[in-house]
Parts: C-alpha cells; sequence; structure tokens
C-alpha cells in the first residue's frame, strides 16, 4: 500500500500539466482523488481512466475556481463521494499575458478569483472537513516576467495565505505549506513562452544546475511527501522546487 493508502484527496486544476501529475501520483499513493476542471471533459475522462487503469480512484467535477457557487458545487461533491477529506492542493490558476499599463480592472479581477479568491474559500471549506493529520498544498510561482505582474502578484497573496493558515490550523495537526516549481514543461509555460519558447528554455536550461526543465512528475513528487507521513513536521513553508534555478 502506498503512503497515501485510506485518504481522500482533493486536487484543483487536475486535468492536464502539473494538477494532472499530482492526481495520478495521489492515486498510486493509494488516495481516492477527486479533482477539478473547467473546459477540457475529454482530458478530465482521460485521467480518470488513466488512474483506474492502476487500480486507483480518481473522480472528475466540473468547476470555475473563480466562481463561489461552483466551489459550494465541488465542496457538496466532496461530501457526496468522498464523505471525507484529508488532503487539498490548490492547483488551478490562470496567467494571461499583458503589461501593467494595459491590465484592465476585469483583467485584475479574474487573475485574482481564480488564483487567489478561490484557493482562499477552498481552504476555508476544508478547514471545516479536515481533521489531525489533515494536510493543505498551495501551488505558488516566482519570478518577475514582464507580462505576469496579475499572475505573480496573485501568487505572493497564496503564499501569505500559506503563512497565516499555517498558524490558524496548526494547533489542529493540519499542516500548510506552497510549493514553487521552477521552469516545467506544461501548456502553461509554453503558453507564456509563446513564440520565444525555444530561445526561453535554452536560457532558463543553462541558469539551471540540474541542466533540464521541471517535469510534472517533479513537482508532483514533491506534494505527495507534504501530503503523507513523512510531511507531518514541514507547515507554513514554500518548497522551491526547481531544479536550483530559484536558490
Amino acid at each position: 500500500m502506498g503512503t497515501l493508502a485510506e485518504k481522500k484527496a482533493l486536487v484543483t486544476g487536475g486535468s492536464r500539466g502539473i494538477g494532472r501529475a499530482i492526481v495520478v501520483r495521489l492515486a498510486r499513493e493509494g488516495a481516492a482523488v477527486m479533482f477539478s476542471f473547467k473546459h477540457d471533459q475529454a482530458a478530465a475522462e482521460d485521467v480518470v481512466a488513466e488512474v483506474a487503469a492502476f487500480g486507483g480512484r480518481a473522480i472528475a467535477v466540473r468547476a470555475d475556481q473563480g466562481s463561489l457557487p461552483d466551489l459550494k458545487h465541488l465542496f457538496a461533491e466532496v461530501d457526496r463521494s468522498l464523505g471525507g477529506l484529508d488532503v487539498v492542493v490548490n492547483n488551478a490558476a490562470i496567467n494571461p499575458m499583458g503589461s501593467i499599463c494595459d491590465a484592465s480592472e476585469s483583467d485584475f479581477d479574474e487573475v485574482m478569483a481564480v488564483n487567489t479568491k478561490g484557493p482562499f474559500f477552498i481552504i476555508q471549506a476544508a478547514a471545516e472537513r479536515l481533521g489531525e493529520g489533515g494536510r493543505i498544498v498551495n501551488i505558488s510561482s516566482s519570478g518577475a516576467v514582464p507580462g505576469l505582474a496579475l499572475y505573480f502578484a496573485s501568487k505572493a497573496a497564496l503564499e501569505a495565505i500559506t503563512a497565516v493558515a499555517a498558524h490558524e490550523f496548526g494547533p489542529r495537526g493540519i499542516t500548510v505549506n506552497s510549493v514553487t516549481p521552477g521552469a516545467t514543461e506544461t501548456d502553461m509555460m509554453r503558453a507564456a513562452a509563446g513564440e520565444h519558447l525555444e530561445q526561453a528554455v535554452e536560457h532558463v536550461v543553462s541558469l539551471t544546475p540540474l541542466q533540464r526543465l521541471g517535469r510534472p512528475d517533479d513537482i508532483a513528487g514533491v506534494v505527495a511527501f507534504l501530503a503523507g507521513p513523512d510531511g507531518q513536521w514541514i507547515t507554513g513553508q514554500n518548497l522551491r522546487a526547481s531544479g536550483g534555478l530559484m536558490v
């Protein structure tokens, strides 16, 4: 049995990239995993099938992380289908490109709704369900890439929430941490790099001591560690899983 046998987990944004890798890894460790997705039903069904192929359990629920009614529905499904919760991973995020001078109020509101407000209220709802040994892991980000000011601002806020939540929930035996990936091979990274992808990858790899991009499985392994019994003495931390790119 894996380190998460009999555990029940919720992962947001689990149909692709890092989120998908986290769903699969937690399921391989024995957890029953519910994950949210926003648009791609086919990709979500593919994740469910992949997990079922090795005897695991994954449940896909359509939900927009920026919508509080959708989150209410998501947690109703958690209660109905899982009947409890041990691990929560806030992974879903958006990162529309745009300069500070070009950003509109609606741009600001959309990014903050998905990347900050959503995780905040997910943590709030999870706190009602998690018991001793509960785990909350927030996927963050770090950098100063032109065009991504709103994205990085939203993630900085999420790290602040992580630190406060660790203090608030610690007396209940619940750990709260964030994980900051470095440059990782995902659709989000490719979209951010655009037509300069090849040059961007070459530059990042040259700066990374381990001399490659990260893979979604690299991040999933760190999340599984924090979610499992060996992560019980780590809380309020931001683990930089970047291959040494960020030191």
